[in-house]
């Protein structure tokens, strides 16, 4: 807050700024960004706003008559319709009331999805969709929470990892990190481990959760609260960098999070330049 951002002539003043003497100031700590000559600051613990589009990761809180409440990390808790889910089999006809009376056959509380933002009620509130087998119930994760402004918006938010790890960077700040599985040399990244009906790491709940590959999903996750704590773009490469330097120096996955090794990790990171590169399949 109070740092010059630019001259006010030739710009506009947007959120989270003000003029003073003839200069554009921040009023919040955050990231500024600009759109043509709108100038704005994104304050770093915002709630989520939120985007038609955005791909996010929710938790079920409350199930009621033809709809599923979630809570997306915003102001308010995000609404998923009963007609805006896969219906078992990828079935395609009209929902009726035995549907109703089976909603929790589907989702129940506490069950963690991945879905995308499809339009806003008059009230604010987010309308999702489920309408892919790309999106769909989680399990056999990690749920990873962050500052929403940290995360880079990306072409993909879905990928997988070369060590058999996969993640779902919602745009809200939740962060799924699970076990890739069904993985095949032509097997895209949102299709690794989805199932029939929408979802990633439910057929992996009973297979592939050997020790290590539970051990390399706890350095996934260790390396996204790095970068939360750091105040670093979440991203799947700056997350692949703290992965291989974690190893690199030999520390296990409980230890990354030590003071004086996260210190170490995070210079190493700053350094390698890999915070200013986007991957192509992000």
């Amino acid at each position: 807050p109070g740092e010059e951002l630019c001259e006010e002539v030739g710009f506009l003043r947007g959120h989270g700024t003000y003029v003073k003497d003839g200069m554009l100031v921040a009023a919040v700590a955050g990231v500024v960004e600009r759109v043509n000559k709108l100038v704005s600051v994104r304050p770093y613990n915002a709630r989520y706003g939120g985007e038609v589009g955005d791909v996010v990761v929710c938790r079920v809180v409350d199930v009621g008559a033809k709809r599923w409440k979630v809570d997306v990390n915003a102001r308010q808790k995000g609404v998923l319709l009963l007609s805006s889910i896969n219906l078992p089999g990828g079935e395609q006809r009209r929902r009726t009331a035995e549907d109703q009376l089976n909603m929790r056959q589907f989702y129940v509380e506490h069950d963690v999805l991945s879905a995308e933002v499809q339009t806003f009620f008059a009230d604010g509130a987010m309308s999702l969709h489920t309408r892919s087998l790309k999106y769909g119930k989680l399990g056999c994760g990690t749920l990873v929470t962050v500052a929403p402004s940290l995360v880079r918006r990306a072409k993909q938010h879905f990928h997988t990892f070369d060590f058999g790890v996969a993640t779902i960077f919602g745009m809200n700040g939740f962060i799924w990190v699970g076990i890739a599985t069904a993985l095949s040399p032509k097997a895209d990244a949102m299709d690794v481990g989805s199932t029939r009906d929408g979802g990633i790491g439910e057929e992996a709940q009973e297979s592939d959760a050997s020790f290590h590959v539970r051990e390399r999903t706890c350095r996934v996750c260790n390396a996204i609260v790095l970068l939360d704590r750091f105040f670093m773009p979440v991203a799947a490469a700056p997350v692949h960098a703290l992965y291989e330097k974690s190893i690199e120096a030999g520390m296990s996955p409980w230890d990354m999070l030590l003071p004086e090794n996260a210190i170490l990790l995070a210079d190493g990171l700053r350094a390698s330049g890999v915070l200013g590169v986007r991957v192509a399949d992000e």
